[in-house]
């Protein structure tokens, strides 16, 4: 018999005789010490938890992690405490199942189910208490928070909405994130390594993800600042349209306050972040369709393969593969709006995009559509010709790529293959032509929503800028490139591409943060079941 066996069996049995030969003792008293005999058991049971040699280098004491705790003995640090956050929505069942695993064999109170807790108020609240800790001279705490990563267990929305919500709370020591994916496209894991598969969930497989979050490297990414301003409608609203009655795009992309300082009288005034991609037209019209189908039927998505095998049939009967036939022109990118872009600080310049092209993705990462590389790997004389250079996600620029259909899309699938590279650039802006459509398809980092389109005025402007960076980590097989990392820019001097070019072929102060009380919580009538 194991220790931890007899440890159970004479607690149980102490139990058992303490509510057999104890009735001279009062029910209450009875009760009173059941129940501390129980709770005797379940702090024995943590702290040989926290003594297991495997787990002990992320482990974090509850004395951290639950204000007003006793504060205990702790000598050993943990090299690499971690505070981990999982959409139990996300993956069909694999989100709950991850749950209990990461629960079972980590501090309970350090694993959270995002359906029950916001990540701002649990990340503000610890950085409270390891202030007020540090500041009594807690050694421990302040190394906590120096070595402490985020785990977040999601589709890319979810690790979005954990991206910002970091960004906005402007920590001391802002902890670096790694991604574990669980949605259908899981571009932001696929970009740094993680993988782009539902993972396992059983203890093996978690110890050896956590394995690879302790070794894997720090690596700064660009974070993307979006506005989008329309002048107030005669009749009507302007209002995002969401996949049915969810809020637009599940970022909580929110309309500014009439008080805050970027409101315009007569204008609606949106704003957001997004660190991998901002698309609009036909590939984002796609995927507001799969969204709005799996609200009305989501007993049909608890696969990931199947929920691939549907976006690609939704891609056929929405016509993007007979774009040509059943898109209106009206619709593609040149006719709807015109589009501006910033390669010297205040220097804007109208970018011409050809007449076919009925997609545009302005790129973070190097992963779009489920780990497609649209702007490819250009050969060196054609970064040079076209004033362009190697695609970090840390230089302060995006990638802008059109799309003409589905079909164009496919030569993704091509050692080689890219879209159309139209340009680089530190900002985009969009500006609707009057009366050009009723509405469009925009999205950002997975999540769509249809966006209504005055018809009475031309004043219509989506802007993109740059707003500082954050921390990712990154695992071996990361995609990402650095402009620091001196093996990136190997990697792309040694590039080649042998595919045909087609581009062009037609015709100061920093802003004021999002606010993660306003930009990156989710509103509460939000089900988190359809957030990726």
């Amino acid at each position: 018999m194991t220790f931890l066996t007899r440890i159970s069996v004479n607690s149980t049995t102490l139990l058992r005789d303490f509510s057999i030969g104890s009735h001279s003792v009062s029910a209450e008293l009875r009760c009173s010490l059941h129940n501390f005999i129980s709770k005797s058991w379940e702090v024995v049971m943590t702290h040989l938890r926290a003594d297991n040699n495997v787990l002990k280098d992320y482990y974090i004491p509850d004395y951290i992690l639950v204000p007003g705790s006793v504060i205990g003995d702790s000598r050993h640090v943990p090299c690499c405490p971690v505070v981990v956050f999982i959409n139990t929505k996300s993956g069909g069942q694999l989100g709950g199942e991850l749950l209990r695993t990461y629960q079972k064999l980590l501090n309970k109170n350090q694993v959270f189910d995002l359906g029950e807790k916001a990540p701002d108020k649990v990340l503000h609240q610890l950085y409270v208490t390891l202030d007020e800790l540090k500041g009594s001279g807690d050694n421990f705490a302040a190394e906590i928070e120096k070595r402490l990563k985020i785990i977040v267990a999601g589709g890319d929305g979810t690790a979005s909405w954990l991206l910002g919500v970091v960004s906005d709370l402007k920590l001391p020591h802002p902890p670096p994130i790694a991604t574990v994916p669980l949605g259908t496209g899981n571009n932001l894991p696929f970009s740094f390594g993680w993988g782009k598969k539902n993972p396992g969930t059983s203890q093996e497989s978690v110890e050896s993800f956590l394995q690879k979050v302790k070794t894997a490297r720090e690596m700064k990414i660009d974070s993307w600042h979006i506005i989008m301003r329309m002048k107030a409608p005669k009749e009507g609203s302007c209002d995002p349209i969401a996949p049915l009655e969810l809020p637009h795009s599940l970022h909580a992309f929110n309309r500014v306050s009439k008080t805050d300082e970027m409101n315009m009288e007569g204008y609606h005034t949106y704003r957001g972040g997004f660190w991998n991609y901002f698309s609009m037209g036909m590939d984002a019209q796609v995927s507001y369709a799969f969204h709005s189908e799996r609200k009305l039927h989501p007993e049909k998505f608890k696969n990931q393969l199947i929920n691939q095998s549907t976006y690609l049939k939704l891609g056929c009967t929405q016509g993007w593969f007979c774009a040509s036939l059943i898109h209106p022109a009206s619709r593609n990118i040149a006719q709807l709006t015109k589009v501006m872009i910033m390669k010297k600080p205040g220097q804007w310049e109208e970018l011409s995009i050809p007449s076919c092209i009925r997609s545009v993705v302005c790129l973070n990462l190097p992963s779009f559509s489920g780990g497609l590389n649209p702007w490819g790997k250009p050969k060196g004389n054609n970064l040079h010709d076209r004033d362009l250079t190697p695609p970090y996600v840390d230089d302060g620029l995006l990638e802008i790529v059109g799309f003409r259909n589905a079909w164009h899309g496919l030569v993704l699938l091509a050692p080689n293959g890219h879209g159309t590279r139209l340009a680089q650039a530190s900002g985009v802006r969009f500006e609707f032509h009057k009366a050009a459509a009723s509405h469009t398809f925009m999205r950002i980092d997975g999540e769509p929503w249809k966006q209504p389109l005055p018809v009475d005025d031309d004043k219509v402007v989506v802007e993109i800028s740059h707003f500082g960076q954050v921390s990712m980590l990154a695992a071996a097989s990361c995609r990402s490139k650095s402009v620091h990392d001196p093996s990136s820019a190997l990697y792309c001097m040694n590039d080649e591409d042998d595919s045909n070019e087609e581009e062009n072929t037609e015709g100061s102060e920093e802003r004021r943060k999002f606010g993660a009380a306003d930009t990156f919580k989710l509103p509460d009538d939000v089900d988190i079941a359809q957030l990726s």
